[in-house]
């Protein structure tokens, strides 16, 4: 078998193939790490069959949805998640079949409604159930610590002691352990009595993940997030550089209308010489009235440079085909020492 364990930051995703057939697959990938899996794929040579995500996920972004389209894969999930990409929907005690590779799915919530572990030969994918010298939290949306101690102490706890555990996350750098050590040294494992495991759980009073409400929102509903919208608005919009601007508003060019899209009060404190105001808010409602000439090159600007490529995307698609962003915002104009007015 070919195995690959990418770690990313905290986050564990692995790759794993039948060397005989070729058939690969790919278990709770990261989205920043797209390019990286595609690599593994091309230096192994293997075809991938599915991608797995063992639950939703809280604390990252999953690639599944973006490397299943990219790469016409089916996405596997258990059969309670909530992500409507998910193309192939497990039960209790499903296989997954690529190969010679065999993957049993077991049901094991309580960090998690709808998570689950993959078994197969000589290992165990447990997802957030159970960590290496701990578990899963199970005070995120349909957590529940009673569910958790069934999965933990009636089903992984069951597997042979020899059974290697490859979990979702990892935040000290181990890749992996096996059950009877987790059994023998894992402290929240040593609450075998359900009333103090719940207890210890709902005690535990930990802060809440970065990213949580975006992470669960994308991995939920297979929505974007907020840098995967500026980096498909920044392909599809030039920039122009602010010794440029400098350049062309200090010679009185006419050839370029300036937007100022942040709020009044902004405006009203500072902005670029010869600059309009139209809030981004505004933008689509006042646009056919502010910017009558389509074939105006016009130049988006606001307080760092997000909003502007943002907008300036928004005029490409309505029409407005010469529509430019400021490279830095207003604050790189501020820093660089560039005329202001107020």
């Amino acid at each position: 078998m070919i195995f690959e364990q990418v770690a990313t930051g905290g986050c564990q995703s692995y790759l794993l193939a039948c060397q005989d057939t070729q058939a690969a697959v790919l278990i709770d990938p990261e989205l920043s790490r797209i390019d990286h899996y595609k690599g593994l794929l091309a230096r192994h040579g293997v075809a991938l069959k599915y991608i797995v995500d063992t639950h939703t996920h809280a604390d990252h972004f999953s690639a599944s949805k973006e490397l299943g389209k990219a790469l016409s894969v089916p996405v596997v999930m258990h059969r309670l998640s909530p992500a409507p990409h998910a193309d192939m929907r497990l039960d209790d005690g499903d296989m997954l079949i690529a190969g010679g590779l065999k993957l049993k799915a077991l049901h094991t919530p309580g960090h998690t409604r709808d998570s689950m572990s993959l078994v197969m030969d000589d290992r165990v994918f447990t997802g957030d159930t159970l960590l290496i010298g701990g578990t899963g939290r199970t005070d995120l949306p349909t957590g529940d610590p009673h569910m958790l101690f069934e999965s933990l102490f009636d089903k992984l706890l069951k597997l042979k002691p020899e059974t290697l555990v490859f979990p979702a996350h990892d935040y000290k750098g181990r890749s992996h352990s096996t059950i009877g050590a987790e059994i023998a040294d894992n402290p929240r494992l040593q609450k075998t009595e359900r009333a103090a495991f719940v207890e210890m759980m709902q005690a535990l009073d930990l802060a809440a993940p970065t990213h949580l409400t975006e992470a669960l929102r994308t991995n939920m509903s297979g929505g974007k997030t907020v840098a995967q919208m500026l980096a498909e608005a920044a392909a599809k919009v030039p920039f122009m550089s602010l010794e440029e601007l400098s350049a062309r508003i200090g010679g009185n060019s006419g050839d370029i209308v300036v937007l100022d899209l942040r709020e009044k009060e902004a405006f009203e404190a500072d902005h670029i010489p010869s600059a309009r105001h139209l809030p981004r808010g505004q933008l689509e409602l006042r646009v056919n009235k502010e910017l009558p000439d389509p074939t105006q090159r016009i130049l988006t600007y606001c307080e760092v440079g997000k909003i502007s490529t943002l907008a300036a995307a928004t005029l490409r698609e309505l029409g407005y085909t010469r529509a430019v962003a400021l490279d830095g915002g207003m604050t790189a104009w501020r820093e660089a020492g560039y005329p202001l007015d107020s």
